[in-house]
């Protein structure tokens, strides 16, 4: 697995760095096939937050994206809060994989990867309070999938093709936990 680091207001040292790659590289045992990952650092400067490290880790692979975000009082407790997280998130994303296919279901599992393919500038004169544009291909899927891929990314929505009625959808996360479904008519 290719394992990009970055960091903001802090510096990664060599000892983080190959800790980082070494926990990352044995993700794959939970979904075989893992592309990328992408690990962002970032300490908070507020001297009233406690936990000022802050991990951000976005995994790649198999056209599914697997996204957490944790807060920790160092970098090395960060990453290992970060990988704790997404094993869990692995985890139930193999589970419900293999529940399609033993159910005999279409695979959820995606031919190209799903959204983001970056920022595309925007500007400035016409537009003003739009300040980041994304594209990503919207692939048909059931609800239920739509609902997963919104939990594995860590969003409050997803739009999506719905595949039982062939029109825009869009699963978003209700203020009382529960989860909503707009279909467009």
């Amino acid at each position: 697995m290719q394992v990009n680091i970055s960091s903001r207001r802090t510096v990664v040292s060599d000892r983080l760095q190959d800790l980082t790659e070494s926990k990352l590289g044995r993700l794959d045992k939970y979904v075989p096939g893992l592309e990328r990952a992408d690990v962002h650092f970032c300490e908070e400067r507020n001297p009233r937050i406690a936990d000022k490290e802050i991990c951000e880790v976005t995994v790649l692979g198999h056209g599914h994206h697997v996204r957490t975000k944790v807060t920790a009082p160092d970098p090395y407790t960060a990453i290992d809060l970060a990988i704790e997280k997404l094993e869990h998130q692995l985890y139930k994303l193999k589970s419900k994989l293999h529940r399609h296919e033993a159910s005999g279901e279409q695979s959820i599992r995606l031919d190209d990867p799903l959204p983001i393919s970056g920022d595309i500038p925007v500007e400035e004169e016409n537009v003003s309070t739009i300040v980041k544009k994304k594209q990503f291909a919207i692939e048909p899927m059931s609800a239920e999938d739509a609902v997963l891929q919104m939990e594995l990314l860590g969003h409050d929505f997803f739009l999506f093709t719905n595949s039982e009625t062939d029109r825009s959808a869009v699963v978003y996360l209700r203020d009382d936990g529960d989860v909503g479904l707009i279909d467009a008519s």
